[in-house]
């Protein structure tokens, strides 16, 4: 085709991150192209992933860039050209058709080309000059007055890569030799002058300020995106938190409406059980309100921040000031650390609904036993019949009252993962650095770290404890006797497993799918675990304060046994052991033996 009305404009050629014509260029899998120490020094900013400048696609591994000699020729030409025109804008039709002759297929330099590079620079090159034409036309970079080309020092001379302009500056003056400040050196993270850069700072690794400066500028952008992304992220979960806590408000409105709806059918001697009931309800309510307002305290805290720290990185991103810029940069210049918020919820209380259906059952017994009020009172009350009538009012769970059915429980050795270290009398478990040589069972866990206890029961009341004390982590509940050991565990009540757990020193959940968080304040050094077969009951208590942390009601059908986990040792952090406290069963004759 012909190409008399066509041009080649300076633009074709100009780096994308130093806004300069490409010195040493190298193409991206992605067929964009860049100079090679912008492209080195905008991907050592960014970690392990590795992003192109233009169309933001990813590279999981850093890509192997080579000097594309082809496109590199053609650039050099392109200067050559552009100093014997004087008009570095446009250049004449014959020497684009020179140029790309030497581009048509079975030309020596073609191969070194890729072709959908080679495509691309063609469609750009066939723009139209009416483009150009009506703009104003821009001062050359390449201008003799204002630029000079750069001057790189090649990889086999020095590991360094030094610009240096001729034109002046207005910037800030080195205070030694009284010149510009154009350079910066990365080994003492400087701004320094071409002198500076001969004498004191030889062999340092030195680059243009201004271009090292605009590299650093692209990913300050590139932060400032994703840190715009957590924000939206956050105040979505608040709008979530803020909408479970409006039902749940409901469900409690409901259910204390029920509730005064049936204590009014009863006499006025139950008027005080009432009260403590409709405590219950509003303590559950009031205790998602606080849920609730912690998460939102914490999350508009993490706003808050990132939002000054969009604001400063923006600023920093507008700098022009280079001198000041890379002595703040370095403060900004790392992503910060925030909290996962994926997994956390705003979870309705468990025993949700208990309290009126215990109000509606005890209601009807009460009116039952008012029936035969009568007849009672005519016959001599027994002891036995005493404490039947004082269950109808009986208070959750007590932890006087749970000791009573307490067990004795030793560790089994045959399904301790091999980390496992247990004692000799059973009591105690602890996780080493190393695989003990142990036989690979059937029963053993093989990939979690934790252990059964010997003692199984499949009815009655059963309760045991043991010393935490100030490990980060462990595990501690019940596990079903048919439960997965092999492989990784999906620990939930739907898999058979039933058990509380502490990570990081501070963060409790039950695991539930998903997990439901627990706020505990003090931190329990001992925890009490109890379990009520027959009633699908299990709890468990702070066993040094005697208050009760957690309780859930679920069907058993399985042999249960009690569940330990002691979590690995995190370079010595979490050595310590579990311990269990001694106890004496009041009835065992329901345990079952491993």
């Amino acid at each position: 085709m012909s190409l008399s009305t066509e041009f080649l404009s300076e633009d074709q050629f100009t780096c994308s991150i130093c806004l300069d014509i490409f010195t040493n260029p190298v193409s991206t899998p992605c067929g964009h192209s860049f100079c090679l120490s912008c492209i080195t020094s905008y991907w050592e900013g960014q970690g392990k992933t590795c992003l192109c400048p233009l169309c933001k696609e990813s590279f999981r591994k850093r890509p192997e860039v080579h000097i594309n000699h082809t496109l590199k020729e053609i650039t050099e030409q392109f200067k050559r050209m552009a100093e014997s025109t004087g008009s570095p804008r446009s250049l004449a039709a014959d020497t684009l058709t020179n140029t790309f002759s030497a581009l048509k297929p079975g030309v020596q330099h073609r191969p070194e080309l890729p072709e959908r590079l080679f495509s691309e620079m063609r469609i750009r090159f066939q723009k139209s000059a009416s483009s150009d034409s009506v703009a104003s036309p821009q001062p050359s970079l390449a201008s003799n007055d204002s630029y000079s080309s750069p001057v790189f020092m090649t990889p086999k001379q020095s590991p360094n890569v030094i610009r240096t302009n001729r034109g002046g500056s207005s910037g800030p003056q080195c205070p030694r030799h009284g010149q510009s400040l154009e350079l910066f050196c990365k080994n003492d993270q400087t701004c320094i002058c071409a002198l500076c850069a001969e004498r004191e700072h030889q062999g340092h690794s030195v680059v243009d300020a201004k271009r090292d400066m605009n590299i650093k500028k692209s990913q300050l952008r590139i932060m400032e995106v994703e840190l715009h992304g957590l924000i939206t992220v956050r105040e979505k979960k608040i709008e979530e938190i803020q909408t479970s806590l409006a039902e749940i408000q409901l469900n409690a409105e409901r259910e204390a409406v029920g509730t005064v709806r049936m204590f009014g059918a009863l006499m006025s001697a139950v008027e005080r059980s009432q009260a403590e009931l409709l405590e219950v309800v509003e303590m559950g309510r009031r205790a998602a309100e606080l849920r609730s307002q912690a998460f939102i305290r914490d999350l508009q805290m993490e706003i808050s921040e990132l939002r000054q720290r969009c604001s400063t990185l923006n600023q920093l991103a507008q700098s022009q000031d280079h001198f000041t810029f890379f002595k703040t940069y370095p403060a900004y210049s790392s992503f910060p650390v925030t909290k996962s918020w994926a997994e956390v919820a705003l979870t309705p209380d468990p025993t949700s609904g208990v309290v009126l259906r215990n109000v509606t059952q005890m209601v009807e017994e009460f009116q039952e036993r008012l029936r035969r009020l009568s007849e009672i009172c005519l016959h001599s009350t027994t002891e036995d019949s005493l404490e039947n009538d004082r269950t109808i009012f009986s208070l959750p769970v007590e932890m006087w009252r749970v000791q009573e059915y307490a067990m004795d429980i030793t560790l089994d050795r045959d399904s301790a993962h091999p980390r496992l270290i247990i004692s000799e009398d059973g009591k105690q478990v602890r996780c080493s650095d190393r695989y003990q040589n142990v036989a690979d069972t059937p029963e053993r866990f093989d990939r979690v770290v934790c252990v059964l206890g010997c003692q199984g029961f499949s009815s009655g009341r059963h309760y045991w404890e043991v010393q935490v004390g100030e490990k980060t982590d462990w595990d501690l509940g019940m596990a079903s006797r048919s439960i997965n050991r092999k492989g990784k565990i999906a620990a939930s009540p739907a898999n058979g497993f039933w058990f509380l757990s502490l990570r990081d020193k501070h963060d409790y959940v039950f695991r539930t799918e998903p997990s439901t968080p627990i706020y505990l304040n003090p931190k329990p050094q001992s925890i009490g675990v109890y379990v009520d077969y027959e009633k699908g009951q299990m709890s468990f208590f702070n066993a040094d304060t005697k208050s009760q942390i957690f309780t859930i009601t679920d069907t058993f059908t399985d042999i249960l046994y009690p569940f330990f986990s002691p979590c690995t040792n995190k370079s010595g952090k979490n050595e310590a052991p579990l311990i269990i406290c001694p106890a004496y069963p009041a009835d065992r004759s329901c345990l079952t033996e491993k």
